[in-house]
């Protein structure tokens, strides 16, 4: 009689979600075997239904530990809030990090997909890091934070169309407007194109139509910059006492405070600056293959705002802090050299400044030889 090999019951279930708008492509496995089920889209009690079969078909016990994973996109983290309420540990990933297939038609499918991302989980649980990058989510307060100012830069870009479109609208009559106010447009029935002749009816209607989306625009970016300065005034919490301290540097304004914790320092929680350069994609990125050695620039994988804001930020900080150990450090490394020398010195020193700035707010370590506003 042979005695049969004793084997470790499984005990982990392992999910992984690809998302759609009409319908979510689940992918479960027990380490051997996988399971694949298609739902409607948002349908949570399928979902449930669904991990439940997926724990009987694949010899698993209902209270075993369940890991899942889904590509962070336009659904956000409300999948991963739900998932952790029910006792799934729930993970959100840069949907750039996924590996794929290098070959120029390879396929593609939401099955294919979804196999690939539940492969790419068990690889990371074994202890296969780099396997998947791992997203940092919010809190529902964090993230709702970062909502105003989002709203306030949308519709600046609004605002900015309006304008461009009407005097683009001038333009096409002959007119060049520099200011767009109320008495401009209360007097278009006496303005005349280039030729003399008066502008048209329907014109005149358009531009008229044109101005109202541009003062509600307008007048909605006015109340969302006071509130913002209303809350930083009143500084109920942890969060806008940041920004009140980042408003004590000179050369930094209130929009630049607003970002910088909104987004960055608030909630991320980093460990290290190789973490907070890394979010940001101001990072190098070598390229080494044999001969051939040459670095390819900041790796721009991270946040867009901040790494923008901070270049910008960068040179408002050569102007108002010239005396800083950083202003000293890119004049004598970059300020000597050509147009393009000064816009690599400047990315660099942008990285340099947020880990300054970073520190500043965690260990009130003041950036070398930086000023502090008077009063």
């Amino acid at each position: 009689m042979t005695t049969a090999a004793v084997q470790t019951p499984k005990t982990t279930l392992y999910l992984a979600l690809e998302l759609s708008n009409k319908t979510w492509k689940l992918g479960f496995s027990n380490g051997e075997k996988i399971r694949i089920k298609t739902i409607e889209a948002r349908d949570l009690p399928a979902l449930r239904e669904q991990i439940e079969i997926a724990q009987g078909k694949l010899g698993l016990s209902a209270d075993c530990v369940i890991e899942s994973v889904y590509e962070a996109g336009r659904d956000g983290f409300w999948i991963h809030r739900i998932l952790e309420s029910w006792g799934i540990h729930s993970r959100v990933v840069d949907s750039a990090s996924i590996q794929v297939n290098r070959k120029k038609r390879r396929v593609k499918t939401d099955r294919v997909d979804v196999e690939a991302l539940l492969v790419q989980l068990m690889r990371y649980l074994g202890g296969e890091k780099k396997a998947l990058a791992v997203v940092n989510v919010p809190s529902a307060e964090a993230e709702d934070r970062m909502r105003v100012d989002r709203e306030r830069e949308r519709l600046i870009h609004e605002r900015g169309a309006h304008s461009s479109r009407m005097k683009s609208l001038f333009v096409a009559q002959g007119l060049v407007i520099e200011r767009l106010n109320d008495s401009l447009i209360e007097n278009l029935d006496h303005l005349c194109t280039a030729t003399g002749e008066p502008l048209g009816a329907d014109l005149k209607e358009e531009i008229r139509r044109e101005y109202q989306r541009y003062c509600l625009a307008d007048e909605q970016i006015r109340a969302i910059e006071q509130e913002q300065k209303r809350r930083v005034e009143q500084a109920t919490d942890a969060a806008y006492e940041q920004i009140a301290r980042m408003l004590e540097l000179k050369g930094i304004g209130w929009v630049s405070s607003w970002v910088l914790v909104m987004e960055f320092f608030s909630w991320r929680g980093f460990r290290n600056r190789q973490q907070l350069a890394a979010c940001a994609g101001l990072t190098p990125t070598p390229y080494a293959s044999g001969d051939d050695q040459r670095d390819q620039g900041i790796s721009k994988a991270g946040n867009r705002r901040i790494r923008a804001l901070m270049v910008e930020l960068s040179w408002l900080w050569l102007r108002y802090q010239p005396d800083s150990a950083l202003s000293r450090w890119y004049r004598e490394r970059f300020a000597k050299g050509g147009k393009r020398m000064r816009r690599i010195g400047i990315v660099a020193l942008a990285r340099k400044l947020l880990i300054a700035l970073w520190r500043y707010l965690e260990q009130g370590e003041i950036p070398d030889g930086a000023v502090l506003k008077a009063g």
